[in-house]
């Protein structure tokens, strides 16, 4: 029975601790008006992973709901109200302490810029074909608006589906992309109350950049990603170059398995490594350190606590030696810096 006990124990506790099942559990305790209410605030992924998780759980028992209950109760109590609505709660204090003009132009300098991306929600709903066949016309800089939009991965998958003479000219102008002028934010708009019927009020005024772009690379797999930077090398190299140095950067290191780690630690030295290291998130060094002998370990943390801070510029420069040393090692095939589809930076 104490077996028996135990293992109801950490059933619950798992199910506590995952918080797409207490999630889930939730939504079904509620009425269906008011979870659906709260399905349309969120991403099409989360209501697709909280729909999946629904089914799971439709049998849970009632000490699990009691679980996630407490759980509810404890979060709420962290919770305060300082945040909830601050916006009109300052513009109301100014506007008491300065009057309406004065506060006006006060907020203007001091509020930090709204961003709407209420017109564009309708993106996120629609496949990659669909939102190929309503960009098949439109202008380079409309798709890479779009794109730019879009998440990585979807943004990729559309993007492989669009003409390849088109391919370079899009990342060219995602990675390039200026504060989006009203003619463009018009254009987009009446696209997409075109297409899907529906509008709205305003876009996003700064989208895209060299990240946007990387990441969109990143997600177009190793023979595509490499045609499209060779194509880019011949535009514009420097911005070629800025999107190559994004796609790879790293924190990415712990995504390497632990055999091709290795490989890389090995031809490393620790001169590099220790300033490296200092700017590594402590998963990633606890990763690299399971490559090393315990010997190795110890020297470099020894060294590490002797030369104290290290200025982070030295850190930055050593963990882009530690990357173009990766990189060098995978155009050589020495190594493996991808996924398990050979999809590699």
């Amino acid at each position: 029975m104490p077996e028996a006990a135990e293992q109801t124990d950490e059933a619950t506790e798992s199910l506590t601790e995952d918080g797409t099942r207490a999630a889930a559990i939730l939504l079904m305790l509620i009425s269906e008006e008011e979870a659906s209410d709260i399905l349309t605030r969120l991403e099409p992924e989360e209501v697709k992973q909280l729909g999946q998780t629904m089914y799971s759980v439709a049998d849970v028992g009632v000490e699990d709901i009691n679980k996630v209950f407490d759980r509810f109760i404890d979060c709420a109590k962290g919770r305060t109200t300082v945040g909830y609505q601050a916006g009109e709660q300052i513009q109301g204090m100014l506007t008491r302490a300065l009057g309406e003009k004065r506060a006006e132009n006060m907020l203007t300098e001091i509020a930090p810029p709204k961003v709407d991306t209420e017109s564009l929600e309708p993106l996120k709903w629609m496949n990659p074909p669909e939102i190929v066949s309503m960009l098949e016309d439109e202008h380079p800089q409309v798709k890479a608006l779009v794109m730019s939009f879009l998440e990585a991965e979807v943004a990729a998958t559309t993007l492989k589906l669009l003409p390849q003479e088109e391919q370079d000219d899009i990342v060219y102008r995602v990675a390039t992309m200026r504060p989006v002028s009203k003619e463009a934010i018009a254009t987009l708009e009446q696209l997409l109350l075109n297409y899907s019927s529906c509008a709205g009020s305003s876009l996003p005024k700064s989208m895209g950049g060299i990240s946007d772009a990387a990441a969109i690379m990143n997600n177009m797999g190793k023979v595509e990603s490499k045609r499209i930077l060779k194509l880019l090398t011949k535009r514009e190299k420097q911005t070629a170059l800025s999107i190559e140095d994004e796609m790879f950067v790293f924190a990415d290191l712990i995504n390497i398995d632990v055999k091709n780690l290795g490989t890389l630690m090995r031809s490393i030295d620790n001169e590099v490594m220790i300033p490296a290291l200092k700017g590594a998130e402590p998963a990633l060094k606890d990763k690299i350190f399971s490559c090393m002998s315990s010997r190795a370990v110890q020297s470099i943390e020894d060294e590490m606590e002797d030369r104290g801070p290290i200025p982070g510029s030295e850190v930055i420069a050593a963990q882009k030696a530690v990357i173009a040393e990766a990189k060098r090692l995978a155009d050589e095939g020495t190594i493996m810096i991808g996924g398990a589809d050979d999809d590699f930076v």
